[in-house]
């Protein structure tokens, strides 16, 4: 009769066990210097050893004829054990003798000394799975066992088994087995089975089995039965998968927000058969390896799988940003979690599709933030923003209502369109906090109201009016409003902490110096920082067109007024009335 590969392949001493070896090591030696303790815990993923251990150390201490701490398997007490006929060695599974009655039970039978050989072992896995009694029950005869017994428990969950547990016993940690190990041992298998396995079908059987041996056998021996050469795309066809090439074509569609493309090629991929969790799978493996490789750089690639080439990576990294692979990966994972429930796998994968390509349809944290930096990315890119009228307009057109509702007086209402000319390349941006116009009349603080400059000759076309950034020039008496005409930009630069303090703080510009008056010491500490005199420094210097110092004294700025803070958020959302996203 036909036995599946990875039961005919159990190793069979610890020398054949690949990729654990700073476990088989160590029990290796215990075994042949006499050190054993009374209990062990095993613990790691499914597929990395833990059971076949457990059953090369029950023969190890009790074979007869040890070679060097391995079991001979030659010996009568080894092959009894290994076809279960010696009853002095138990094999349990918790899953379904989880009670307290299996428990006492097994208590009661294991203070007899073991009848045909050495020590009586009791093999517990998957031991997470007993109840609270039955961990009560397993305790007593944990803490003060007889000398003839030994308890091996196995488990792939270690949280959930009690402290009291693990304090009695030697516990060891088996690895994910990498994925060159699993490789050399699928070659040496499919050399024995006369299986003619390839070396990128041996590959991605390993990149397929996460680190677990079993799985990657099992994935071999149903290759296998499909006949004839075992390669990549052999396994994909196998195993219903979309492929790395198609699986990156998805990945490049969706990043380019192409959905009806997207769609399509999910479409094809579900009529040729392949499943759609799996596509989705993929999908969640190649987002994970674009974050990792857009956040972690160079020192991140011994976490990459190894499933795509750099080239491949390089590419689809440079079509997105770190919040956007969040954003996918976070959607990937929470409809793979559904999909089990779901009535129609295909339509919950259309929609998730959907959603990957437009973030406004998901209303998560990670979508949001990936608009945020798509906006982000399109300022620093150049995103303008101009007047709502076109610079094309003539001088003699009626004023627009915008600025007939902001003028305070009719004379000066008539100017607006040579405002709203202004062409959109040299329109400030809001954060830019550019200076009010000449012609504004501002109540105190901000001074008495200035005589508009003198107006040229009416053009066919309104001419542009100099830069919003531009100050007046030293010694003017707009030097001493700067401060609070760019308040709001040096907030918006700053932590939250520091931007009460510096709210709370007043400013001039004299020549080149800007001086912070403080309230207090406190004040005074709080912001006289690196941190926060760059950004005065940049933003003031960018204001003024000059280079600008930056000094901190506590006092009260000379001749200084009372502020009204209702006239600075009037003035403030009328400079962004005139403006809007290009």
């Amino acid at each position: 009769m036909y036995q599946a590969l990875y039961r005919k392949w159990r190793p069979k001493t610890f020398a054949d066990v690949v990729g654990q070896e700073h476990i088989t090591e160590t029990l290796q030696r215990q075994v042949a210097e006499g050190r054993l303790s009374h209990a062990y815990l095993f613990t790691g993923t499914r597929g990395t050893g833990k059971t076949t251990c457990a059953k090369i150390l029950a023969r190890a201490v009790n074979c007869e004829h040890p070679e060097n701490g391995n079991p001979c398997n030659r010996c009568p007490s080894c092959l009894g054990i290994e076809s279960g006929r010696l009853l002095d060695v138990v094999e349990l599974d918790a899953a379904s003798n989880n009670g307290v009655d299996s428990v006492r039970a097994l208590r009661d039978e294991a203070i007899y000394s073991p009848a045909q050989v050495k020590k009586r072992v009791y093999i517990v896995d998957e031991v997470h799975m007993l109840s609270t009694p039955a961990f009560n029950a397993l305790l007593k005869i944990l803490e003060e066992p007889p000398e003839h017994l030994m308890f091996i428990l196995a488990t792939t969950e270690l949280h959930k088994v009690p402290a009291t547990i693990l304090s009695r016993c030697q516990r060891f940690s088996f690895r994910r087995i990498q994925p060159k190990d699993i490789v050399g041992r699928l070659n040496y298998i499919a050399g024995q089975e006369n299986i003619d396995l390839k070396e990128d079908g041996a590959a991605l059987l390993a990149r397929l089995s996460d680190g677990a041996l079993r799985d990657a056998l099992s994935l071999l021996d149903q290759c296998a039965a499909a006949g004839g050469a075992i390669d990549a795309n052999a396994v994909l066809d196998a195993l219903g998968l979309a492929g790395n090439v198609q699986t990156a074509q998805l990945m490049s569609l969706i990043l380019t927000r192409d959905a009806r493309g997207a769609l399509e090629l999910l479409g094809k991929l579900y009529d040729g058969g392949k499943d759609v969790g799996a596509v989705l799978g993929e999908l969640s493996t190649l987002s994970r390896e674009l974050l990792i490789s857009a956040t972690a750089g160079e020192g991140g690639e011994s976490l990459l799988s190894g499933a795509y080439d750099a080239a491949t990576l390089r590419n689809l990294r440079a079509q997105g940003t770190s919040a956007r692979f969040i954003q996918l990966c976070t959607i990937l994972q929470e409809t793979a979690a559904q999909l089990q429930f779901s009535v129609n796998r295909r339509t919950d994968a259309e929609l998730c599709i959907l959603k990957l390509c437009d973030e406004t349809l998901s209303g998560d944290l990670a979508a949001l933030g990936a608009r945020i930096a798509r906006l982000e990315e399109q300022i620093a890119a150049g995103v303008q923003f101009a007047a709502k009228h076109p610079a094309s307009a003539p001088a003699s057109a009626p004023a627009p209502a915008t600025a007939q509702k902001l003028a305070p007086a009719p004379q000066k209402a008539a100017e607006a369109p040579t405002e709203s000319a202004k062409p959109a390349e040299e329109a400030p941006l809001p954060w830019d906090e550019p200076p009010l116009p000449d012609d504004y009349d501002a109540p105190p603080p901000y001074g008495e109201p200035v005589a508009p400059a003198p107006k040229a000759a009416a053009p066919k076309i309104a001419a542009a009016p100099a830069p919003a950034q531009e100050a007046p020039a030293s010694g003017d008496s707009g030097d001493d409003e700067i401060f609070y005409q760019l308040l709001e930009s040096y907030k918006n630069r700053l932590t939250p902490d520091k931007r009460a303090f510096i709210g709370m703080a007043q400013g001039d510009v004299k020549d080149d110096l800007l001086t912070v008056y403080c309230s207090t010491e406190v004040q005074k500490s709080m912001l006289d920082q690196k941190v926060v005199t760059d950004v005065l420094q940049e933003v003031t210097s960018r204001a003024v067109g000059r280079e600008i110092r930056v000094r901190f004294l506590v006092g009260e700025r000379p001749g200084a007024k009372k502020r009204d803070r209702m006239q600075d958020l009037l003035r403030m959302g009328s400079k962004f009335d005139n403006f809007t996203v290009k």
